[in-house]
Order: C-alpha cells, then structure tokens, then sequence
C-alpha cells in the first residue's frame, strides 16, 4: 500500500507530541521520517520509528534532551546531546556547521551523547541544499568483525559526502559494511538472499543469508580491509574530536545510544559546476554491464525515488502502518 507524504509526516508527528515531544522536535524529526521514506530508506523512515517510540518509552531518548556547547575552537564546536532525538540534534548541529562555513569558509561540528541520526544522507542533503559541500560521519554499536577477526568490534560508522549542484546534490551515503543492517532486514523480510555477499558466517565463509549475518552481527566491511581500517579510523576520529563514547564504550553499554556525530560544511562561491558536469558526463560514457540498468551518480536514484513517490504516494508495510497508527489509540 501507498501513503502520501503529508499523511506519514503528520501521523508520526502527532504520534511524537503525544510521547512528550515538543512542536519544534516533532515537526523536525516528522519530517525527517517521512523524507527517508520518501527518498526509498524505507529502513530509516517508517520502519525505523517503531524502534525509535520504543526507545522514548524506555527512557533512553529523552524528548526534551537539548544540545549544549561544551567547547569552541575557532571554526570547530563540541556540543553535548544530551540522549535527546538524535535526527533532531543532527540537523540542528548541520545547520551550526553550515552557519560557520558561511562565515569563514568551513565549519567542524561535533556532537557527542547523541542518538541514531536515522540516514546521514539526510545531512548531507541538508547541507547541499544550503549550498556546503558537506563531510559527516558518526559512529555506532559493533556490528562487524575488524579485518583477521571474528567478534564485532567495529561500527558500520556511515561517511556522507555530499556536493551542491542545480541539476540535483550529488550525494554519498554509505556504511562501512557492504549492507547497512536496515538494507538487510529489508531482505530479511521480503525473505530474499543478499544480491552480494554481505557478511560470514559461523566458519568465516562469506555469506549471502541476511537473517544469519545480522543475528551473529558479522557484516562484511566494504573494501575488505580497506572498509575495517576506515570504520576503525571514523571512530578514532570522532572520540578525539568530542571525547564521546567509542563503539566500544557504546557496545558495552548493550544499546546503540549515546553515539558521537561530526558535521563538516564548506562553502565557496564558485563551486565549478561545469567541471561537475565533465566528471558526470564522462562517467555516464561507462559501457552498461546490464541493458535495464544505467550508471548513475551517488544521490541520482533517490531524487527518482522521491518524484516517483512523491507522485505516487510512498509504500509503506502494512503491518508496520497499522502497528504505528496503534500508538494513537
């Protein structure tokens, strides 16, 4: 079934006043469920908030946790979560980042004590949109062994890159895992195999069983080891930015809260969009290794996703709407 935009937005933003959230908050992290749905991250949108009220009702995302500046070093800030929304706190420290390249050519925001930002391609957006070329990364609970383990010792710690552009932002989202764990329980429940192999099993095989790979949370790192040094490196970075819990500290803790966030913004003028265009036009040129599917930009698919379901209405699982609109009873 299809829903429309307005419909979802305003369902889990009422759903979120009910929960404590004030009109600012819920309005912001409304609006950012619905838009991940929206733009096909069906797995940071609706299917996400189920968790998301769950987590409000155990006390461990606070409605009314506010932001507060711990530290200022020229162009780079630190600001503490406070466990509240961490979509909200993630927009708000883009914004900051934004406001600080404007003024001075790039801004570094940190956020520590914070919760899941949801998809970081959100911010990447955001800050395109306001015309930065944007960096952000964050951290979060093992879920992948480091390259020549076994255990979980590493997050899949998302990178986004995102560039401003007319045409539409070119925009970078990915996890350091082959498959985000929202992509594989998508799998999961369509009962489909993993298109790639996206993790290993219990003899160290690589595996394609997205149920398997997620219970025993031993995704695999793209680039092989390449992925696990970045994963590692992300996670390094941002504890020494903000002084924020690790993945360790944030694994030991047994729930993915209290993660650390950076938003880096650059703004100039000119950002040479001709050129961009040269560096898409003659990527586009690639031979198409299948007929029915072309080569596409980062963020290409999810500006087409977006019309269509803009158009259309967005699909939502029925079982997962109807549990949702539950809450309002």
């Amino acid at each position: 079934m299809r829903v429309s935009f307005d419909e979802l937005k305003k369902l889990l933003k009422a759903i979120m006043i009910r929960f404590s959230f004030d009109e600012r908050k819920a309005e912001v992290c409304a609006d950012i469920f619905a838009s991940n749905s929206r733009d096909g991250v069906y797995s940071h949108g609706l299917n996400r908030f189920p968790v998301f009220i769950d987590y409000v009702r155990k006390g461990l995302i606070h409605p009314n946790g506010e932001l507060s500046l711990v530290k200022k070093y020229g162009q780079v800030e630190v600001y503490d979560g406070q466990t509240g929304p961490g979509m909200y706190n993630a927009s708000v420290c883009t914004s900051r980042a934004v406001i600080l390249a404007k003024e001075n050519g790039i801004g570094c925001v940190t956020v520590r004590n914070n919760n899941h930002w949801m998809r970081g391609g959100t911010y990447g957006w955001q800050a395109a949109d306001a015309g930065c070329i944007a960096i952000c990364f964050t951290n979060a609970i093992a879920g992948m062994p480091p390259w020549g383990g076994k255990d979980a010792r590493l997050g899949n710690n998302p990178l986004v890159i995102a560039v401003p552009r007319k045409e539409g932002n070119l925009v970078l989202d990915m996890a350091m895992s082959q498959y985000s764990y929202g992509k594989m329980q998508e799998y999961e429940w369509s009962k489909q195999p993993l298109p790639f192999a996206g993790g290993f099993d219990e003899s160290g095989n690589l595996s394609h069983d997205p149920a398997m790979i997620r219970r025993l949370k031993t995704a695999l790192p793209i680039g092989f080891w390449k992925g696990s040094g970045l994963a590692f490196m992300l996670d390094i970075v941002l504890t020494a930015l903000g002084g924020g819990k690790s993945t360790a500290e944030i694994t030991g803790s047994g729930n993915e809260i209290g993660l650390s966030q950076t938003f880096i913004c650059i703004y100039q003028q000119d950002l040479h969009q001709a050129l961009t265009e040269k560096i898409i036009e003659f990527t586009k040129t690639s031979t198409r290794t299948n007929r029915d599917s072309p080569v596409r930009y980062p963020g290409e698919n999810t500006l087409a996703t977006r019309i269509k379901n803009m158009r259309e209405g967005i699909p939502v699982n029925q079982e997962t709407w109807e549990a949702v609109k539950k809450m309002m009873e």
